[in-house]
C-alpha cells in the first residue's frame, strides 16, 4: 500500500515536470513566442535544472538538447525507481534489461509528448471558440499549428467548423495504439 503511494507520488511529480520541460523544448522547436506570461512560467519552473545542463550539453541545429536530455533522464530515472521499488534485482540483471529500461524510457516520453499534442491541441481548440485574443493563444496556436495545417489542407472547414482538431486526435491515439504499444511491450520483454 506504502509502495503504490510513493510510486504515484513519485510518477505525478515527475511526469509534471518532465512535461514542463518537453513543453520548454517543443515551444522552442516550434518557436513559439517566449514573451508570454505562460511560456514565462515554463522557463521559470525549468531553469533550475536546464541553464546548468546547457553549459555541459551543447544545442545542435537549432535544437536544445539539454531539455531533451533532462527529460529523458528524468524519465528514465522513473523507470529505475519504479522497477526497483517493485523489487528488481539491479545488481544481477542481464544486460538486455538496461536496454528494456531505454527503450520503456523512450516510449513514455513518445507517449508523454502524444499527451501534451492532444492537450495542446484541445485547449487551442477550445480557446479559439470561447476566447480567441487569449494571452495563451500564440503559444497554443505555434504549438498546434504544424499538426492541424496538414488536415486543413485535405479536409475543408464544414459549415465554417474547423474538424482538423479532431483528426489529430485520432492520428495521436493511433500512434499511441500502434507503435507505442509496441515500443512498451518489447521494452517489457527484454526486462
Amino acid at each position: 500500500m506504502l509502495n503504490q503511494a510513493v510510486q504515484f507520488l513519485l510518477g505525478t511529480f515527475i511526469n509534471l515536470f518532465v512535461f514542463a520541460v518537453l513543453l520548454r523544448f517543443y515551444m522552442q522547436v516550434m518557436r513559439a513566442p517566449f514573451r508570454n506570461p505562460f511560456a514565462q512560467f515554463i522557463v521559470a519552473l525549468t531553469d533550475f535544472a536546464v541553464r546548468p545542463l546547457r553549459k555541459v550539453i551543447p544545442g545542435l541545429w537549432g535544437l536544445d538538447l539539454s531539455c531533451l536530455l533532462l527529460a529523458l533522464f528524468a524519465e528514465f530515472l522513473l523507470i529505475a525507481a519504479v522497477q526497483w521499488l517493485n523489487g528488481f534485482p539491479f545488481m544481477v540483471a542481464p544486460g538486455t534489461a538496461y536496454l528494456g529500461f531505454l527503450l520503456l524510457t523512450a516510449a513514455k516520453l513518445l507517449k508523454l509528448s502524444l499527451y501534451l499534442l492532444i492537450a495542446v491541441v484541445f485547449a487551442q481548440a477550445v480557446l479559439s471558440w470561447v476566447n480567441p485574443f487569449n494571452p495563451l493563444q500564440p503559444v497554443l496556436t505555434a504549438l498546434s499549428r504544424p499538426f492541424t495545417r496538414f488536415f486543413q489542407r485535405v479536409i475543408p472547414p464544414i459549415a465554417n467548423v474547423d474538424l482538423s482538431p479532431l483528426f489529430v486526435f485520432i492520428a495521436a491515439e493511433l500512434v499511441l495504439m500502434l507503435p507505442v504499444t509496441w515500443l512498451e511491450v518489447l521494452a517489457f520483454r527484454l526486462i
